[in-house]
């Protein structure tokens, strides 16, 4: 059992314990290093049946089917799926625009929208909480211009809480550079892992594309939660507003009745843009909104990998 000295704003004790009862699954076969619930594309022992083939000299005997043998006066042995543990790598965007975070007006809601970094803290903190818990290597890279700060994945407590450390201490600041960041973890990621990306995807999603293949020609398995504050979405300024770059293009002071038509097929765009790359590439896609609360972002995530794979 996993226990952190140090209290983490990101890590809500409630959370975890309702969240513990579903695993998290990677989609496809791993490769690890010790028996664990994730599907391995080696054979091994397990309880899942994966084929038949033909006896060969040397083969334990045990696994022979002697009602197959029967039918065909063969012998044919059964082997099974074996199981390992899973590698999870956390891609953390801590570039500028990870720092904005819209209040809603009155202050009184239910659910304030979180800064985009706070949200993203406690996605990758309760992912990473919940692997270490099923046995599985947890690592984090933190994204800007280019790698900040990455720890490869590895299973320990002590490991676990240098991870947590690397959330707590994340800082948003500079340009965006997560297309060159996902091409290098591809590199040097060198077993199947399940990465995944949480960010405002303020780029391109044309650069993505090269991104997410190179990722999926690696074998890994990606997953992306989208952040938004609904303020982008819904661009409710209701008044002459000096908007400012965050990640240091500089500022401008517009009439928000002016350019919300403008500003709204914009995003159009850009969104149907993502979904076709989305559709091409088959990464697990999740759209988030920072009002929404975590907790049920996660539940609906791990909730649809249990069902793609089958709980065991």
């Amino acid at each position: 059992m996993f226990s952190d000295r140090q209290p983490r704003k990101f890590l809500e004790p409630a959370v975890l314990s309702r969240l513990a009862g579903v695993p998290l699954l990677a989609r496809r076969p791993m490769v690890g290093s010790v028996s664990g619930r994730h599907s391995s594309p080696h054979r091994g022992s397990s309880v899942e049946f994966a084929e038949y083939r033909k006896y060969v000299p040397g083969d334990d005997l045990r696994r022979l089917d002697w009602r197959a043998f029967g039918r065909s006066d063969r012998f044919y042995v059964k082997e099974y799926e074996a199981d390992t543990n899973l590698r999870l790598c956390l891609v953390l965007d801590t570039s500028g625009s990870m720092a904005y975070g819209s209040t809603k007006a009155g202050g009184a809601a239910v659910h304030q929208p979180l800064a985009k970094i706070d949200y993203a803290r406690r996605i990758c903190g309760t992912l990473g909480y919940l692997a270490g818990q099923q046995g599985d290597a947890v690592g984090i890279a933190c994204a800007a211009a280019g790698v900040v700060r990455t720890l490869p994945p590895r299973r320990s407590p002590a490991h676990l809480r240098l991870v947590f450390d690397v959330l707590e201490e994340a800082k948003p600041q500079g340009t965006t550079g997560l297309c060159q960041v996902l091409h290098e973890l591809a590199e040097t990621t060198r077993q199947r892992a399940l990465v995944v990306i949480v960010s405002d995807l303020f780029i391109d999603p044309d650069g993505l594309i090269g991104a997410f293949g190179h990722l999926k020609f690696r074998r890994h398995d990606v997953a992306v939660f989208h952040l938004f504050d609904p303020q982008e979405t819904a661009f409710a300024f209701q008044r002459p507003t000096r908007f400012l770059d965050l990640e240091g293009g500089g500022a401008i002071f517009a009439d928000p009745i002016e350019i919300a038509d403008r500003y709204q097929r914009a995003l159009a765009a850009y969104l149907e843009r993502l979904r076709q790359l989305v559709l091409e590439s088959g990464i697990d896609y999740q759209r988030v909104l920072t009002d929404e609360p975590y907790e049920q972002v996660l539940a609906r995530f791990l909730v649809g990998r249990a069902m793609a794979r089958g709980l065991r």
